[in-house]
């Protein structure tokens, strides 16, 4: 079978830490907790996204952030199919001129592609590929975790929204009959599996070798009740400038992060760094605005990714850990970590290394 990958991130892009995704999940978890009296928006104002922040279209969020928001809606809701009734929720509209793309594209199986070549701007959290399977050229659609050591709780949640959605759209697009042939999942048998087959209405597998979705031909041939040529290529030319806008603030977030990781402990000031980049350090600072972001919100994410780093090499004590992270003394990273991970340096230690331990 060829999968075509959709655009990956640049090599040596910290992806959980540069505010690169829009929310939409974010949006949707919010209402699906809602219905079920948790409200999330206390935990995102402690974020740093309030409703107001939330509301904007040019809000982007870290991975990290999105995988913090998830872990704790699971927990507060507990609800381990969270996911699939996050994805049902969704509706194409809320992926702006991508959906509207989609919707005005020639073909199921056209504007799945399209979805895959510009997934970038739809708020994924998984990454998506698709083409012809061996088996009947069924279309299959795949979503890979960009993380393989992820918390297998949000793992789960991801994969579950990602098919969910994609169902669901399917239906509101070419009909409510759409079913796919099947789907296979990675991760093990849950312990009810009626959500699943009411959901997809096709067999579903799991402890699967890959996070599937196959669809048969006739579906995937099936016409677009929007398609309108000339729509769909003007929407084309402006999602194409979004994209090379988002690959500018990739590259501004890469060679930012790594300039902060390649000097800790000592964090170069603001000021500096404007000075690297030949600009003011208003222009800079719009720019990472732009990105959704802030130089101190980044410099939070490089300490924190060495943290987790230096916490899984058990000759460093914490003091150790501390310097080299660039905080002030322990106490100022127990804080942190704290704030991170709603426990402490050696809980969140023993925790990573149990988990190494396990994968090895």
């Amino acid at each position: 079978m060829s999968l075509a990958p959709g655009p990956a991130d640049p090599p040596g892009t910290s992806r959980s830490t540069s505010a690169t995704i829009q929310p939409n999940i974010l949006r949707y978890l919010v209402v699906v907790a809602d219905e079920r009296g948790v409200d999330l928006r206390p935990l995102l104002k402690q974020m740093g996204l309030d409703e107001t922040v939330m509301r904007s279209a040019a809000l982007r969020v870290s991975y990290r952030q999105g995988s913090a928001v998830i872990r704790r809606a699971l927990e507060l809701t507990g609800d381990e199919r969270l996911g699939l009734k996050v994805g049902a929720a969704q509706h194409l509209t809320a992926w702006g001129l991508l959906g509207f793309a989609l919707m005005a594209d020639d073909t199921l199986r056209h504007a799945i592609e399209t979805g895959v070549k510009y997934q970038n701007l739809s708020g994924a959290m998984v990454v998506w590929s698709a083409g012809v399977g061996q088996e009947d050229d069924a279309f299959v659609l795949r979503a890979d975790l960009p993380d393989p050591a992820m918390d297998p709780a949000v793992a789960s949640f991801l994969s579950e929204e990602a098919f969910a959605s994609v169902v669901t759209l399917s239906r509101l697009a070419v009909g409510p009959a759409f079913a796919p042939r099947g789907v296979e999942f990675s991760f093990p048998p849950p312990r009810q599996r009626d959500l699943y087959d009411a959901l997809f209405g096709c067999p579903v597998r799991f402890g699967a070798a890959a996070n599937r979705m196959v669809i048969d031909p006739a579906w995937a041939r099936t016409r677009m009740p929007g398609r309108d040529p000339v729509s769909y290529a003007s929407t084309l030319e402006m999602l194409d400038a979004q994209m090379a806008s988002r690959r500018d603030q990739q590259d501004l977030l890469e060679v930012l992060e790594i300039s902060v990781a390649q000097g800790l402990p000592v964090v170069p000031s603001f000021g500096e760094q404007a000075r690297r980049h030949a600009t003011s350090e208003r222009t800079l600072r719009r720019r990472l605005a732009d990105c959704g972001t802030t130089y101190e919100a980044l410099v939070e994410g490089v300490r924190r990714e060495r943290v987790e780093q230096l916490l899984l090499r058990p000759e460093l004590t914490l003091r150790d850990i501390a310097r080299q992270a660039g905080f002030s003394d322990e106490r100022a990273m127990r804080r942190a970590v704290r704030r991170w991970h709603g426990s402490s340096p050696v809980q969140l230690r023993e925790r990573m290394l149990r988990g190494v331990g396990h994968t090895q």
